[in-house]
């Protein structure tokens, strides 16, 4: 975890080529001090490191983010209000890595949408 303390998994399911995890986000971590006091809104590129760290898990390999598409931050994630996050991760083997359509959510509002290729380290 490159953020230590960041979030925390509470549930993984794999089923063929798609994931669900569930996650909490640590409202008391220091990113938070700075993003923004008085107001936490967690970092996107902090969302970005959350799903390559579930990719790699699931596909038990070290991944490199090569590029990534369709990024829309639809709804601000507040750690104070809604810490707890479900992520769905559409995996698809390519030939040099691994292609990643996700979609983040709290309670019923989609709060990220993403499409990444990771490249095998």
């Amino acid at each position: 975890m490159l953020l230590k303390d960041f979030y925390t998994v509470n549930k993984l399911a794999v089923a063929n080529n798609q994931a669900t995890a569930n996650i909490s986000i640590n409202k008391d971590h220091d990113v938070f001090k700075g993003h923004f006091p008085g107001n936490p809104v967690t970092p996107g590129v902090c969302m970005m490191q959350i799903i390559k760290e579930l990719s790699e898990q699931i596909v038990e390999k070290a991944l490199f983010m090569e590029s990534s598409t369709n990024v829309k931050f639809m709804a601000i994630i507040n750690p104070e209000k809604t810490p707890d996050l479900e992520l769905t991760l559409d995996i698809s083997e390519t030939d040099e890595g691994y292609k990643v359509k996700n979609v983040t959510k709290f309670e019923d509002t989609v709060a990220l949408k993403l499409s990444t290729t990771f490249k095998i380290k």
